[in-house]
C-alpha cells in the first residue's frame, strides 16, 4: 500500500503490522536485535538523564560505553519529571521498565483548570487512550528515581560510569576529552551530552556559542507530602476527585501538579514570566516571593502552596535551533539540552533526550564501517534537528496558548475546549495535549524508526 503526499492518519494501523503488532503492546527489540555490525569506542560526557539514556541505547547496540560526569556522586536533583510515551516506548524497549519498579505513577489524565477557580476548562484522557493509541504509557516519576533507574540499567548492560571526571576541553579531530586532572581520554567516538552549559556545543559551532536564553520564564519548584494536604478533608476530596496531572492557567502564570513518588510526593511547579523578576536560586525569599505572586488564584491551590516549606526558583532556559551538532570532523556529537534546551510546557525536554538517544544508536546501527560515522551523524543530525525544533516551538506555543490574559482570546480559547471537558467528539483544540493533530505528532512519534526511514531515503538518493 503506497503512502500518501497529504496529511492523513488513515494508514496508522500499517505501523501496527510493519511492528509485528496486533493492537497490544510496543514491540520489544532484545539486546541481541538491536547490535551493530560495526562496533565503536565510545565517549558520553554527561551523567544526567540524556547522558544515561545514550550510554543505554549505545550499550545495548554493543558499543564500549564510557560515561563521564563531572560529580562525585551521581543524583539528579529537582522533583517530578513526566515520561510521555514518546519517550517511554524506547525505554520499554530498552528493558528499562524492571527498574522503575513501584515509583512512577501512571497519569489517568491531565486537566487544565482557570486560575481564579480552578473551574475545568479543558481534559486529555490519558488511561486507556495513550496505551492504546501510542502503545505506550504516560509516567510521572521523581527525577531522583528516573535517574536511578537510567543508572542501575546502564551498569547492567556494561556501561563504565566515572564520576569525578570533569571534561575541561574537547578535541574534536581525535577524538578525544581532556579531564581537569590533566588526564586525556580517546574513543572513535565523543558524544557531548553536557547539558545547556555544553563545553562541546562552543567548540563544535567554531568557538561562537549559541547561549540558551534564560529570560522568558522562571519556575518555583517544590513538592508537599499527600498525607499533609489529605488532612484538609476539602483537598483530600480534590485529590481523590482530580487525580493525574492539574494545570491552573492564567495571565502570564500557570501552576502544574501531579502526584509522584508511588503515590507520597505531590510535585507542583509554580511558573510566571522573568520580566517580573530576575533574581533566582535565593531559598530565604523564595517561598514568600512565591506566595505573594500567587495570592487571588483557587482557593484550593493556594491553600496547597501555603504548606509548601521550602523550594528554589529556576531559571526556564529556552534555545534556538542550532546550525550544526556534529563536530566537522564527524567524530563528536552534541544533543539532549546541550543541541537543544526547551521551555518545559509540552513536557518533551528529557524525552527529547531520550529520543536523541534511540536515533543516535540506531542511525550507527546501519554503519557498516567507521568510515561511515560521518554519514551516520549526518543522517542522525538531519533528523533530529527538525523533530527538537518543531518540538521548541511548541513549547513556546503552548506558553502563549496557557498564559492568555482574561479576555477576548483567552474565552474563545475556554470555548474551544468546552467538547473534551463534556466528553463530545472535537477534530481539534488549543489544548496540545487533546489536539488530534499535534498529539499524533508528539506522542505517536517513534525516533528510532523515523531513522530507519531516513536511511532508507538515503540508500535510495
Amino acid at each position: 500500500m503506497q503512502m500518501t503526499s497529504y496529511p492523513t492518519q488513515s494508514l496508522n494501523f500499517l505501523r501496527d503490522v510493519r511492528r509485528g503488532r496486533e493492537g497490544g503492546a510496543a514491540s520489544h527489540k532484545t539486546k541481541d536485535d538491536a547490535t551493530a555490525s560495526t562496533k565503536l569506542n565510545v565517549i558520553v560526557v554527561g551523567g544526567g538523564l540524556g547522558g544515561l539514556a545514550t550510554s543505554i541505547a549505545l550499550a545495548r547496540n554493543g558499543h564500549s560505553v564510557t560515561c563521564l560526569e563531572q560529580v562525585s556522586e551521581l543524583k539528579e536533583v529537582g522533583a517530578g519529571i513526566q515520561v510521555p510515551p514518546n519517550s517511554n516506548r524506547l525505554l520499554h524497549r530498552w528493558g528499562l521498565e524492571p527498574f522503575l519498579k513501584n515509583n512512577f505513577v501512571e497519569s489517568p489524565g491531565i486537566t487544565l483548570r482557570r486560575w481564579e477557580n480552578g473551574h475545568k476548562i479543558g481534559f486529555t484522557r490519558l488511561i486507556p487512550d495513550f496505551r492504546e493509541n501510542f502503545k505506550a504509557p504516560y509516567y510521572v516519576i521523581h527525577r531522583g528515581h528516573f535517574h536511578d533507574a537510567l543508572h542501575k540499567c546502564a551498569l547492567e548492560l556494561g556501561v563504565v560510569v566515572k564520576v569525578t571526571s570533569k571534561v575541561v576541553d574537547y578535541d574534536l579531530e581525535a577524538p578525544s576529552v581532556t579531564l581537569e586532572d590533566g588526564s586525556v581520554v580517546s574513543a572513535d567516538l565523543v558524544v557531548g551530552a553536557d547539558g545547556v552549559k555544553s563545553l562541546a556545543r562552543p567548540k563544535i559551532l567554531g568557538g561562537a556559542d549559541s547561549l540558551p536564553l534564560i529570560n522568558d520564564f522562571f519556575a518555583y519548584r517544590a513538592t508537599v507530602d499527600v498525607s499533609k494536604i489529605k488532612a484538609d478533608p476539602e483537598l483530600a476530596a480534590f485529590l481523590e476527585s482530580s487525580p493525574g496531572q492539574n494545570v491552573w492557567v492564567g495571565g502570564d502564570c500557570h501552576v502544574m501538579t501531579y502526584i509522584i513518588s508511588g503515590g507520597q510526593k505531590f510535585n507542583m511547579v509554580l511558573s510566571h514570566p522573568a520580566h517580573a523578576d530576575s533574581s533566582f536560586g535565593d531559598s530565604g525569599t523564595a517561598i514568600g516571593d512565591m506566595k505573594k505572586r500567587f495570592i487571588g488564584w483557587d482557593s484550593k491551590l493556594t491553600r496547597i502552596i501555603s504548606m509548601i516549606e521550602s523550594t528554589v526558583k529556576w531559571p526556564l532556559f529556552r534555545g534556538s535551533p542550532l546550525k550544526r551538532w556534529v563536530a566537522p570532523s564527524g567524530k563528536v556529537v552534541i544533543l539532549g539540552d546541550a543541541a537543544h534546551p526547551m521551555l518545559p510546557f509540552m513536557s518533551q525536554g528529557a524525552a527529547m533526550a531520550v529520543e536523541d538517544a534511540g536515533a543516535l544508536a540506531e542511525s550507527l546501527r546501519h554503519m557498516k564501517s567507521k568510515g561511515e560515522l560521518s554519514q551516520a551523524l549526518s543522517v542522525f543530525e538531519r533528523v533530529r534537528q527538525n523533530r527538537t525544533g518543531q518540538m521548541q516551538e511548541a513549547s513556546v506555543i503552548n506558553a502563549q496558548i496557557w498564559h492568555c490574559a482574561d479576555g477576548p482570546k483567552q474565552e474563545a480559547r475556554d470555548r474551544a475546549m468546552r467538547a473534551e471537558v463534556e466528553g463530545r467528539h472535537f477534530i481539534w483544540s488549543p489544548n496540545q495535549w487533546s489536539d488530534p493533530t499535534t498529539q499524533c505528532w508528539c506522542y505517536g512519534h517513534d525516533a528510532e524508526e523515523a531513522i530507519r526511514e531516513a536511511w532508507k531515503e538515503e540508500s535510495q538518493s
